[in-house]
This record gives structure tokens, sequence and C-alpha cells, in this order.
């Protein structure tokens, strides 16, 4: 597939999903949302695809919302009046999907469906969905002049793309709320002290940083890397570790019989591992479990 505002390139079991439009500082639209989430399906079923590096064309990450464009500039139906029920009953109606929900909210569902990791390479200015868009990325790198900003108390909206889940997993409840109250654009030192970030490196080695994480990533079993992706995020939620316990059983199991094989017999040989099972076709039988 062709994209009208990404480039996605593939290298060495690494893609590259690059936002891409430098002449508006990758400001986010409708279309880039609606590409984004097939982007990260896409990656999650490709087994060409071990990690997935972001980041923007030219020098911003995401500059948030694009508000020029006409009429409401979320794409929502300004006609229906949703309700809770209409969410707990109507969210996959595509008048809601339309209409109603939160295009950054499926996009960061996408990323967190998606079965394969995710490391932002924040290159610049990220503010609004530019930012929140990344917390459901599993690793943040920045270049030292970004900007990151949580900015939506301050144009009189409230933070989307599910970060009301996410931010506070990051960096603390008390934190999140600070940067959300105060719509304050963070300089990427800040970020870093507040712990949104792995690193802040120069600009000229922020896409190296993030294949080097990425490279080691990629060198293990695809199949245990998805299940421990799933595992983290969905049994951290849990309100009790014997939820987790069920999981980690059903996981160990199965990679047991599988890659956990060769992993064994090539530490046991002292020689690299050569991990041939695809995420594609060779999941065990109890993924995904929360369906």
């Amino acid at each position: 597939m062709s994209y009208n505002t990404l480039r996605y390139e593939t290298a060495d079991c690494i893609l590259t999903l690059t936002l891409n439009r430098p002449e508006h500082l990758n400001a986010f639209t409708v279309e880039m949302g609606h590409e984004l989430i097939e982007a990260f399906n896409r990656a999650s079923s490709d087994d060409d695809v071990r990690a997935i590096v972001v980041t923007g064309q030219g020098k911003a990450f995401c500059a948030g919302m694009d508000l020029s464009v006409d009429g409401n500039v979320f794409g929502l139906n300004e006609a229906l009046t949703p309700t809770m029920e209409d969410m707990d009953k109507r969210l996959d109606d595509p008048e809601i999907v339309a209409g109603v929900r939160d295009l950054g909210g499926r996009v960061t569902l996408a990323i967190y469906d998606c079965n394969k990791p995710v490391i932002a390479a924040i290159n610049g200015a990220a503010v609004g969905i530019g930012a929140t868009m990344t917390c459901a990325m599993d690793i943040r790198l920045a270049a030292e002049h970004a900007r990151i900003g949580f900015v939506f108390n301050k144009i009189g909206i409230t933070p989307e793309a599910c970060s009301s889940w996410f931010l506070p997993r990051i960096v603390g409840i008390s934190q999140a709320l600070e940067w959300v109250y105060s719509a304050d654009v963070l300089k990427a030192e800040q970020a870093l002290a507040g712990k949104f970030l792995k690193a802040v490196v120069p600009a000229d080695q922020l896409l190296e940083e993030a294949y080097s994480i990425a490279r080691r990533i990629a060198q293990h079993s695809p199949v245990a890397i998805a299940l421990t992706r799933q595992m983290m995020y969905r049994n951290a939620a849990q309100p009790h570790p014997v939820e987790a316990h069920k999981v980690d059983s059903l996981a160990i199991f199965y990679t047991s019989l599988n890659s956990g094989k060769e992993g064994v017999q090539s530490f046991l040989e002292k020689r690299p591992a050569n991990f041939t099972q695809r995420t594609s076709t060779d999941m065990p039988p109890f993924y995904p479990w929360w369906e």
C-alpha cells in the first residue's frame, strides 16, 4: 500500500515509519490517522518487521492536529449527541467510529494491539497528538532540541489518544496531572527528568540510537517478543497477580516447546540463536487470550 502522509520502509527487520508532511510540521490529519492505523496493523502481521521506529520528516516530529481544515478539525459529526451507552454498545458502529470516536485513540489502540515493539525517535516538536501518540510506544528517545507538550487544556479540550491511561503509567499520576493541567511545552531534558523519555541525544545520532535498540530487539524470538509486549501491558493492569500467573504459565509452556528449545540449545552451544517462528503463523493457541 502507498501512503500520502507516511513513509513505510523496512530494512534488516526494522520498519521505519516516518510522518511525512514536513511542510506542515507533520501536523496530524484525518488521513494521517487512518494511514497510521493501517500501517501499524500491517506491521503487526508483517514477518519482515521485528521492531518499529517512528520518527518525523524534517524539523518536527508532529506539531499536533492540523487546525487549518474546514469544519470540525477533529473530523467529528457535530449533528450527533453520543452517550456513554453508545460507547458501551455501539463502539464499532460505523456512525460512531466515523463521527464520535477519537481518531488519535484509534491510532494508539492500533499501536497497543500491534505485536511488534515500537520506538519513538522524537526528532523535533511533539505537541498534542504528536505527544500522546508516543505514549503508546514502548521506548521514547528525543533529540536535544525536541519539545513535548500536552497542551489540550490550553485550547479548551481534554487529553485524548488514550493518554489518560498511558501517561500516568509512564510518569506517575502527579507528574501526568501537572503536565496536562499546565499545558506547558516541555524541553527534552524536562521530559527526561519526568521519566517520559529513555534518553536525550544529539539530533544527528537520534535515529542510530533508535536503530541500535531496535537491532537488539530484532535478534530475539519474534513470538516471545510479541507475547511479552502484550503480557506487560495487559497483565500490569490486572487487579491481582494471579491473572498474570495464568497468562505467564501458558506463555512459558508454549514457548518452551518451540523457540525456547532453540534458545537453550544456542546457549549451550555458545552460538547466536536462529529463531525461525513467525508471528503470522506460530503464535500459541491461547493467543490472543483477551478476546
